[in-house]
């Protein structure tokens, strides 16, 4: 396997010597599961020590924004999706996605077919259940560009409820349709006995509303310093190294992932299937976010600005940046 690392650790080898480790804090989107097992990884084999880094990493939360944690300081770099990364930049934190681990987006809604849905049309009427701190933003761009409100379940509307980060609310019977992810809450559907034949799926990426996910971003201030810098290349090197060694070995890295779960919530099998599905999204990327992609995920967002999808208003500058990538990934 390529050693994503090696050219990283070069640059800095002979002015880290002796020295203590450089110490860099993770804020992760979410709780330890396998949506970030490529950093547990690259913690776990010693990716991050052979990159003189003493790696902190910090597990999300409900009540946990990535974006706030680094503006107030809790962190030096964010996992976080893409529209989330723009909307704070365009509110006063200026996040620069620095790497992009995820080149595909595994966001979906899923309906039942005994609600009456066959396809987007079915949708006014119904309830739907939409996560928030940041998770909106696609939803309220795809119900955009179909033309259908969502201040109530009408002949044009839906009704949009705060879904939990679970697939609750349609197990439960109290939303017709709801937010998953292909690597989580879908599984979670199917192993409540719901089986695939009565449900329909609709994917983001499909339906033409889909928008970067799990990238890392910094704030740009911190950019401007070359220790900063350089630490990030030894981070986001060591970071996919982890990443395709998970990829690789997926089993041993849902293993990897439940050892730092701190709560006992998680289940081997559960974080076996996650890591499959992970792996799929990670998969055929170095990295490197491809620009293709941040502009398809800027077009969706700006072609549905309104009240109810306040994401951005205008075209972002300084958003992004390869300056890492290009010294971390070749």
């Amino acid at each position: 396997m390529k050693n994503w690392i090696a050219g990283a650790v070069a640059l800095t080898a002979t002015a880290a010597g002796a020295q203590a480790a450089d110490e860099v804090t993770l804020q992760l989107k979410w709780v330890t599961q396998a949506q970030f097992a490529g950093y547990y990884v690259a913690e776990s084999k010693g990716f991050y020590d052979e990159a003189d880094l003493d790696v902190t990493i910090k597990a999300g939360g409900p009540d946990i924004a990535p974006e706030q944690v680094i503006a107030a300081g809790g962190a030096d770099v964010i996992t976080t999706w893409m529209a989330a990364g723009l909307a704070a930049r365009e509110r006063g934190v200026p996040l620069v996605n620095i790497a992009q681990p995820f080149k595909t987006g595994g966001l979906q809604v899923n309906c039942l077919k005994a609600a009456g849905i066959e396809s987007t049309d079915d949708f006014p009427g119904h309830t739907m259940g939409v996560w928030f701190y940041g998770n909106e933003y696609p939803f309220y761009a795809w119900m955009a560009k179909l033309g259908i409100e969502t201040d109530g379940a009408d002949e044009n509307g839906v009704t949009v409820i705060k879904q939990a980060f679970s697939a609750d609310p349609l197990i439960n019977g109290q939303a017709d349709c709801i937010s998953t992810m292909t690597y989580n809450e879908y599984g979670q559907i199917l192993d409540a006995g719901i089986t695939e034949e009565e449900l329909v799926t609709f994917n983001y990426l499909e339906e033409g509303v889909g928008m970067l996910e799990d990238g890392l971003y910094v704030l740009e201030e911190d950019l401007e310093d070359p220790a900063f810098k350089d630490k990030m290349v030894r981070f986001v090197a060591a970071s996919m190294e982890g990443w395709k060694y998970a990829e690789a070995n997926p089993d041993e890295a849902a293993e990897i992932v439940l050892e730092y779960d701190e709560t006992g919530a998680q289940t081997l099998e559960h974080q076996q299937y996650m890591m499959g599905e992970v792996a799929k999204l990670t998969a055929g990327t170095d990295g490197a976010l491809d620009p293709a992609d941040y502009e398809q995920t800027v077009a969706t967002l700006l072609s549905a600005v309104s009240p109810e999808n306040p994401a951005i208003t205008k075209e972002p500058e300084g958003a992004w940046t390869h300056e890492i990538t290009d010294e971390a990934l070749n």
